[in-house]
């Protein structure tokens, strides 16, 4: 009896055993069906749509965030399926940033096709850097859009409750908040689309972390995006390490004059102040936006903002200079005595003499 027991039990547990890994092998295979077809599935268009849509893909801008920005725009059905349609091409790497005409009726491999080989649009709307509005409503018109329509198009009441524009007073233009950017033009194209793109672009870079940032400094946001106007028409760099170094210290300079009651002294703002009301840029002239005569910042931003300013706002350098001048080769020289900072302008700076 014992014997013929013994003898048994491992048939039964190997029978047991058996069957439980063929229902492992079963539901493993049914999963990798399922996977697969959903998977092959979101490769295809997101719909029969061909309305083009301009979708701009950031320097640096990683596979996750691509595919964000793609199924955000309503171009891709799932993220995670182009991620992987990339990954499984090894194409990770090869993504180029830059501004596309996109159709939500495009295969996900059309799409990655299109922004590995660079296929940007050809007809392109710039809006330039550290510029005013004015003058960016002078650049659209020259690029086709008619008066009229430009001014429609920077009617801030055109774009009531738009994300980037929250904190903007209700009183205030879009001054300062159109960011740099190059955006696709097609026939169909209005200039109130190239105004939309550009202030869901500025909408990308006022990250909670930025804007979180401007509140530590002491800033509501529409202030933080005015001081970073200053800083980005105070310092310009060709290179970028040096263009955020310096961004972040011309920030904390700035910074530290408001909290020591300081006025600003900036050229860029009284220049502007002087542009307003059609004066010579002298520290003499009389407007809110002469940092010679007044403390604190401007009412509002004096031109529009690139990434780096907006960071070093919300992030400025460790430092405590109360001065700096930029030279005449560019170098940005910084201070922490008036005294310093005159002997540095002697030196370095022949136009401020």
């Amino acid at each position: 009896m014992n014997n013929y027991t013994t003898k048994q039990l491992p048939r039964k547990r190997h029978k047991t055993l058996a069957v439980l890994l063929v229902a492992l092998f079963i539901a493993g295979a049914a999963s990798v069906f399922v996977v697969r077809r959903a998977y092959n599935e979101n490769l295809q268009p997101i719909s029969s749509s061909e309305k083009s849509q301009l979708i701009n893909v950031p320097t640096g801008a990683t596979t996750h965030e691509i595919a964000t920005i793609l199924e955000n725009s309503g171009i891709i059905r799932e993220s995670w399926a182009f991620e992987w349609f990339v990954r499984s091409q090894g194409l990770r790497e090869s993504l180029k940033a830059g501004t596309y005409s996109l159709k939500p009726s495009q295969h996900v491999a059309d799409i990655v096709a299109v922004l590995t080989h660079g296929k940007e649009a050809t007809n392109l709307v710039t809006i330039f850097p550290a510029k005013r509005l004015d003058e960016i409503r002078d650049d659209l018109i020259n690029q086709g859009f008619s008066a009229s329509e430009v001014d429609t198009a920077l009617d801030p009441n055109s774009h009531i409750n738009h994300p980037a524009l929250v904190d903007k007073p209700k009183d205030a233009g879009l001054e300062g908040y159109l960011y740099p950017e190059s955006f696709a033009k097609i026939p169909t194209t209005l200039a109130s689309d190239i105004v939309r793109a550009s202030l869901d672009q500025m909408n990308d870079y006022l990250t909670p972390e930025v804007r979180a940032g401007f509140v530590r400094q002491g800033l509501t946001v529409h202030q933080g995006v005015t001081l970073a106007s200053i800083v980005e028409q105070e310092v310009g760099s060709a290179d970028p390490q040096k263009d955020t170094e310096d961004k972040k210290k011309v920030a904390q300079v700035f910074l530290l004059r408001i909290k020591n009651n300081m006025p600003l002294e900036s050229d860029a703002t009284a220049g502007y102040g002087a542009i307003l009301v059609g004066d010579e840029p002298s520290p003499g002239y009389s407007s809110p936006y002469n940092t010679y005569q007044n403390r604190g910042l401007t009412p509002g931003p004096i031109s529009n903002v690139g990434q780096n300013s907006l960071i070093a706002v919300a992030f400025p350098a460790q430092t405590n200079f109360l001065y700096f001048v930029s030279g005449d080769n560019g170098v940005n020289y910084f201070s922490h005595t008036l005294d310093a900072h005159e002997k540095l302008v002697r030196e370095h700076c022949s136009a401020c003499r």
